[in-house]
């Protein structure tokens, strides 16, 4: 693969040579500080060279290739069997010790780029084209490659594992009685491989070796985009540590986090969501086949909160006073780009005593058990999983707890915590098994650029989710919920398959707020036909105001998957900060499983969705997984002509619109629900004609109840009209208390405002913009391209009160526009 990058481009490159040696377990032991914006520590990074895991990925190709008919039955070295355990046991029993490694004393002998200076550095090893190319060369020294950006590395050493006691078990060999490399690494191979049922021992050994004495420096050299560490003599993956530490400190700007104010005023730091990932939080491998587990040691002020993705519900120890210690862990291989982590005056959320939530715990509908019950041997890597547990594949609402500054608990009880519930209950009810044991959910930020973000066990959703009722939260909850199983469980092995996530994200969200409500059937599936028409709409628009080759869903085509020799690749348009905007993957892809499901039937479609969940949870996946199985195991009959050759053209590797799409809304009719809509806007485009002063009395128009979706649908249709009067305007703000509504309808409502001058709401505008910032960047655009003085000074006024605390690919496009 062409590793050759244009430095003023937007591509985003993975760097690590994950070909010939993979992170299996990271252990974290870091300090938080608020006053310098920094959170320093260090990392010991547990390593597997290529020989152990290239023999296991070429048999599960192989596998999966020729079995998917049959659920990809993949063939493992060793079944991963684990005895069946309460739900609620993954949590932490063992308190590590929490002192702090780093020596905060020492002299910083750093270089212009904040790293130590290493003095035995040799020329040639920054070479990006040589980090890409660190297998075996003869008589050149083996580098590993990091994926390292906006980080200062202070020193890297080797952990003397053979040191901590007990890890004698390890060493299988007799001959192998004198301490030596080989040793060492023989023994983090035997930790590494430990089975699943024995996860609590092999946790407790890394959390020991973490804490062990480095047995000799080693050299390393950075790069914009790496972090490059080699020995001495190894020449090999093999021969290479497989167990060193990392000394690091973040930078106040790095991009994988923000330091920020809560909307109490409150100083937290979290990661956002960055298209760096979390390369600038610790040195990590990105590509996504690196999957690894973590464990992590976090030290901030006692008035903080430490959130994190770990599968125990971390409660604070308290080091000395004013200083406490949180500790997380996750024993189920994840790419590291999924770690998550928030460091807050976060207050927990709780139910009022007098609230009842015991109707949400019943589920709406239930498939077949036997869509459930297969406990038994799973096809991906072991590690304790919940497929495997008879318990947790009933478990309909797993535990979870509510996180938000303190001025926004009232918000929460009102209607996000009535909500998950019913929601988990529904997401169980389609999909069967909770794929996490537990999920924490935090109210971030109102610099936050997205309504929500799932990482494993925990969830980020937008203040903007809280307010005008209970639909955007729901329907906001049901899609984060959704990535629980497709985005986190079953990954794309290619970032440019976006649509894997987002895509079955966005179909299931309709599906698990129908369930949540207890909708009849009917009514589901005009409320579904109705968010189907605003999709449809907001796909036009998108096609015609975004590049042709940011169109497509499967842009790498036949290389799709591919990676250089090392293993590095390239992402194309990974750091373009208005990708992160663009809806093209969540649309097309929502599109093209509502084609499919209307195909096949809701029953045969949901049915093979069960079991593609049960075939390929834990592992990674491409568009042909799940295409080649579908069509495996669906009848003949219901094929329809369907093949994978014909979706790739039609639906993934064309821009623009497809053409099955095309038809289908040719030849739909209009649902209920939209035709209602209809109706209200021809009596609004009667009141707007009306003269402001009537020479005789008419009678008052009499407008319908609506709900969110459909109000939006209204406001957009009005937005079509050339002119509306302030009258009108006013009309409608009163009709439909359009002030309190959710941020989807005033969203658009904030556009007629714009559209049509209305000075009198201009406040409504200005407050949209500081508090729904996550929405509120086209509307900039709005303001800018009116030419109107007073709108563009309004514009850059908020720009101004926020910009320093807003996202940062945000205040990028907001500033492009303004300036």
């Amino acid at each position: 693969m062409d590793m050759q990058l244009d430095p003023a481009g937007d591509d985003l490159p993975l760097m690590a040579n994950t070909s010939h040696i993979l992170v299996k377990h990271y252990v974290l032991d870091l300090d938080v500080d608020f006053e310098s914006q920094v959170i320093e520590g260090t990392i010991v990074l547990f390593l597997e060279d290529g020989d152990r895991f290239k023999k296991q990925n070429r048999s599960v190709e192989e596998a999966c290739q020729s079995e998917s008919n049959k659920g990809c039955k993949l063939g493992m070295p060793e079944p991963c069997h684990v005895p069946v355990t309460n739900a609620r046991t993954f949590s932490s029993e063992v308190e590590y010790n929490d002192c702090a490694i780093c020596s905060k004393g020492e002299k910083d002998t750093s270089d212009k780029d904040g790293n130590h200076d290493n003095q035995e550095h040799a020329a040639g090893i920054s070479s990006s084209k040589r980090c890409c190319d660190t297998g075996n060369h003869g008589s050149e020294e083996f580098l590993l490659v990091l994926d390292c950006c906006d980080l200062s590395v202070l020193k890297v050493e080797e952990v003397d594992v053979a040191a901590v006691p007990g890890m004698e078990k390890f060493t299988r060999s007799p001959e192998l009685t004198v301490v030596s490399e080989e040793l060492r690494n023989q023994i983090v191979r035997e930790l590494v491989t430990l089975p699943a049922n024995r996860w609590r021992e092999q946790l407790d050994y890394y959390a020991r070796c973490s804490q062990a004495a480095g047995c000799g420096e080693l050299l390393f050299d950075t790069d914009t985009w790496s972090l490059q560490i080699r020995k001495t003599g190894a020449q090999t993956a093999t021969d290479f540590p497989h167990a060193i530490r990392i000394w690091y400190k973040t930078k106040p700007e790095g991009r994988s986090v923000t330091w920020t104010s809560d909307q109490s005023g409150r100083p937290c730091v979290y990661t956002v969501g960055s298209p760096v990932n979390n390369r600038a939080l610790f040195p990590c491998q990105e590509p996504p086949v690196a999957m690894s587990t973590w464990q992590a040691t976090v030290r901030a002020a006692a008035s903080f909160v430490v959130l994190m993705s770990g599968e125990n519900s971390a409660k604070p120890t308290q080091l000395w006073e004013g200083c406490s210690s949180w500790y997380y862990y996750v024993t189920m291989p994840m790419p590291a780009s999924t770690f998550t982590i928030a460091v807050g005056c976060w207050t927990e959320v709780k139910m009022e005593p007098c609230s009842s939530g015991d109707s949400a715990t019943e589920t709406p509908f239930s498939p077949s058990e036997a869509d459930f019950r297969r406990v038994g041997v799973c096809s991906h890597m072991e590690y304790p999983c919940r497929f495997q547990n008879a318990s947790a594949t009933t478990q309909q609402i797993i535990p979870h707890r509510v996180f938000a500054p303190v001025c926004l608990t009232g918000a929460c009880q009102e209607t996000l915590l009535q909500l998950i519930p019913p929601c988990l209950s529904a997401a169980h009810s389609v999909l069967g098994t909770h794929p996490f044991s537990r999920l924490d959910v935090l109210i971030v930020p109102a610099n936050f650029p997205s309504l929500g973000m799932a990482s494993p066990h925990i969830m980020f959703l937008s203040q903007s989710i809280l307010t005008g009722g209970s639909h955007l939260c729901g329907t906001r909850l049901c899609h984060e919920i959704a990535h629980a199983w497709f985005g986190l469980a079953l990954g794309a092995r290619d970032w440019t398959e976006e649509w894997l996530s987002e895509g079955f994200a966005s179909h299931l969200e309709d599906v698990f707020w129908a369930a949540a409500q207890q909708l009849a059937p009917r009514e589901a599936r005009e409320q579904q036909e109705l968010r189907a028409c605003l999709r449809w709409r907001r796909l036009q628009d998108e096609m015609q105001s975004s590049p042709a080759e940011m169109q497509v869903l499967r842009p790498n085509k036949d290389k799709t998957g591919h990676t250089s020799d090392s293993g590095a690749s390239v992402i194309k348009h990974g750091l373009n900060p208005e990708k992160i905007f663009m809806q093209v993957h969540y649309l097309k892809g929502y599109f093209l499983l509502r084609f499919l499901a209307e195909k096949l039937g809701d029953e045969t479609y949901f049915s093979f969705l069960r079991k593609f969940v049960h075939a390929f949870h834990g592992q990674l996946i491409l568009s042909q997984d799940f295409l080649q199985m579908l069509l495996e195991n669906i009848p003949e009959e219901k094929r329809l002509e369907l093949s994978v050759e014909n979706i790739y053209q039609d639906w993934l590797e064309s821009s623009g619109i497809p053409k099955p799409l095309q038809r289908e809304r040719r030849a739909g009719a209009e649902c209920g629900l939209a035709r209602q809509v209809r109706a209200e806007v021809t009596k609004w485009i009667r009141v707007n004609r009306r003269p402001r002063k009537r020479k005789r009395r008419e009678r008052e128009a009499v407008f319908e109840k609506l709900l969110p979706d459909q109000l939006v649908l209204l406001l957009e249709h009005l937005l079509e009209q050339k002119t509306l009067s302030h009258q009108t305007l006013r009309s409608l703000q009163r009709t439909y208390q359009l002030q309190d509504q959710d941020a989807e309808v005033r969203h658009r409502w904030c556009e007629l405002i714009v559209k049509h001058k209305f000075t009198k709401a201009y406040e409504s505008v200005e407050r949209f913009l500081q508090e729904d910032q996550a929405m509120g960047v086209y509307l900039y655009g709005e303001l800018m391209v009116s030419e109107d003085a007073r709108q563009q000074q309004l514009a850059r006024r908020c720009f101004e009160r926020t910009r320093e605390q807003m996202d940062r690919s945000s205040a990028q496009v907001v500033a492009d526009m303004l300036f």
